[in-house]
């Protein structure tokens, strides 16, 4: 059957469902499964057929066919989350119509965490382990040693305003000195930023609608600890910064992870050698087929600030080490608020790994000429929004600020450093220039 009669019969199927006769669709979509040969076309008539079933078994029947078919079908994929209870039917956005935003403070996600014993204040530890009260020291062991952060469905949650992360409505402190962004805690009403330590006075009236983080990475060492990695970073390529260094300032830097299954479907000309009568003569062939993709945790910055630096020290983190988010980790740590949107880093993410992935094809089928590929079939399966504990501050030096950061997990610096200072130069010792107040 030609491909013009199997969309006519895929058309006739369509018309169908939507005008309530299943029975005649159920028709259409059997003779497409007996004529089509196209996987995008079965895939299709295996969701429809989901559609007008009506049983669980055989809905959930139907739509793992058409995965078979295509696993990216991102409706297939949202119906089986529904069947699943993963996603919610009435959860599912319209796409013409706008959401209104989540204004009011008063429905935030506010935990505050005060000590069982006296009552004062407690802070999160940087042992990774447990909450300690700032005034008689008891201290509250977070439990998270045995769990595993989990990913989230991405066809779900693109399918939704919120997916399964609870929008809260958070305040947000502007820094105007360099532009960064930070989570408030509730009441506060000034803060220094974690970037440039510049002080602001903190107005209330403006809350954002922000995503509650999936995991963390619990910061591992304290501010004296994190001193002593500068120090000796600064000791390993001798030199003296010209003025004074503020301590480094800790604070948890957003980022989103993805993971990618699927396809590159691809296609090129190999010249083979064939027989004719008594000569030999060179005929091109094409060859295409399906490369598969399969990525785990592919990094994206939520945030462009100092990305080049922060792409570099995102590498030292052991992202398997991640614990699921819980509000006890970041209490009395400054968080950065999150600037690129899920949607926004999918897109990016998407566009790194297709790149990754033509460069690689393209030195596999190097024999391929004019090598054509496609990213239709590549697809996120799914996403993290994840907190890293970070350390920084910036050191003046030959009429300038260079920007340290300092990895909260394992102690790795990441610096920047002038192009006048080399390995074995020596320029003092460093006593003198780290302000040592805290």
């Amino acid at each position: 059957m030609s491909e013009e009669r199997v969309r006519r019969l895929m058309f006739n199927a369509v018309t169908a469902i939507k005008g309530g006769e299943k029975k005649l669709a159920r028709n259409y979509l059997e003779r497409v499964f007996y004529s089509a040969k196209d996987h995008d076309t079965l895939a299709n008539a295996w969701f429809y057929l989901s559609e007008i079933e009506e049983s669980e078994a055989e809905k959930r029947k139907a739509l793992e066919e058409a995965l078979s078919y295509r696993m990216t079908h991102a409706r297939a994929r949202r119906s089986l989350a529904v069947l699943d209870g993963r996603l919610k039917a009435e959860e599912i956005i319209d796409p013409d119509a706008k959401p209104a935003p989540l204004t009011d403070d008063t429905r935030a996600n506010i935990e505050r965490f005060m000590c069982p014993n006296c009552g004062a204040r407690m802070s999160f530890a940087p042992d990774g382990q447990t909450l300690t009260c700032d005034f008689c020291e008891s201290g509250e062991a977070v439990d998270g040693t045995n769990n595993i952060a989990e990913e989230k469905d991405f066809y779900s949650t693109m399918a939704t305003l919120r997916g399964h992360s609870k929008p809260v409505a958070r305040k947000v402190f502007h820094c105007d000195g360099c532009g960064a962004e930070f989570l408030l805690p509730p009441n506060d009403i000034s803060e220094s930023c974690a970037y440039c330590a510049s002080p602001h006075v903190v107005s209330h009236e403006e809350t954002r609608e922000l995503l509650d983080p999936d995991a963390v990475i619990p910061h591992a060492f304290d501010q004296r600890r994190a001193a002593r990695f500068l120090v000796e970073w600064v000791q390993e390529y001798q030199f003296t910064p010209q003025g004074k260094v503020l301590p480094p300032r800790g604070f948890y830097l957003p980022i989103w992870t993805f993971d990618f299954a699927g396809t590159i479907r691809y296609s090129g000309q190999r010249y083979e050698t064939q027989q004719n009568g008594f000569q030999e003569q060179k005929v091109a062939v094409t060859e295409k087929g399906e490369y598969p993709v399969y990525i785990d945790d592919l990094v994206i910055p939520a945030n462009h600030q100092n990305q080049k630096e922060i792409s570099k020290l995102i590498e030292s983190y052991n992202l398997r080490e991640a614990k699921p988010y819980d509000a006890r980790y970041l209490v009395n740590w400054a968080a950065e608020a999150y600037e690129i949107a899920l949607g926004d880093a999918s897109l990016e993410a998407r566009s790194r790994a297709y790149k990754g992935y033509k460069e690689k094809m393209r030195r596999q089928f190097s024999y391929l000429s004019n090598l054509q590929t496609s990213s239709a079939d590549l697809a996120i399966d799914s996403y993290k929004l994840l907190m890293l504990p970070v350390w920084i501050t910036s050191y003046p030096f030959e009429g300038r600020d260079y920007l340290v950061i300092i990895n909260g997990e394992t102690g790795l610096v990441q610096g920047e450093l002038p192009k006048s200072v080399r390995k074995n130069k020596s320029n003092g010792g460093i006593m003198g220039w780290l302000n040592e107040n805290f």
